[in-house]
């Protein structure tokens, strides 16, 4: 064979080599651009998801610092109401030497309001019911003295239901804003009850 066409030879299998890697690389760049496209809507779309579960994760744990104080603050109203029945002494609120007139339900509203909780809106967000319950005393078959209280509520500025032994019963309502991405729900109503004994 003649150098020329060995030269000619060598020429044509170079250029079918050279079309052949252009054409795979070409391929391979229009496939990488595809998945590129690809990988930036998967990456939307799973961001979103991953964004909201983050966002929900923080959500729950001001919701869940929220009821611990919350249901602090239903029991330290009812311990506030507790020692401030109509017999009770030594409180400002209990003007008559002999007792009384104790706490009122707006006495305790201002009293849980105004505790001060860090990042609870009392003002906007919280309310308190108070609710008072006279006593009811029974004997058992064997003679033992036993009380409960009534199911109903009774008004404590018309009847002697704020006496020591009725009891008293403190709700804190709290609406709990919630701000997570995506999410249709804007509030959570969180709730806690005290309930205990009047001593004085």
């Amino acid at each position: 064979m003649t150098t020329w066409k060995q030269g000619r030879l060598r020429e044509a299998v170079e250029s079918a080599v050279r079309r052949v890697w252009l054409l795979r690389h070409s391929r391979a760049v229009k496939h990488a651009s595809n998945d590129e496209g690809a990988t930036l809507v998967e990456m939307a779309l799973s961001s979103v998801v991953l964004l909201m579960l983050l966002f929900g994760a923080i959500e729950f744990s001001f919701m869940m610092y929220t009821y611990h104080y919350i249901s602090d603050a239903a029991r330290e109203g009812a311990r506030y109401a507790i020692v401030r029945g109509d017999l009770c002494t030594g409180f400002s609120m209990c003007q008559d030497p002999n007792g009384g007139p104790g706490a009122t339900s707006t006495d305790i509203t201002n009293y849980v309001k105004g505790l001060g909780y860090p990042g609870i809106d009392s003002v906007n967000n919280m309310s308190v019911v108070t609710k008072w319950y006279e006593p009811v005393s029974t004997t058992t078959p064997g003679g033992a003295a036993t009380t409960t209280w009534s199911s109903t509520a009774c008004d404590p500025t018309s009847s002697t239901c704020n006496i020591p032994g009725a009891a008293v019963a403190v709700t804190v309502n709290y609406t709990f804003p919630l701000s997570i991405p995506f999410w249709r729900i804007t509030t959570f109503n969180i709730t806690s009850t005290s309930q205990m004994v009047i001593s004085q």
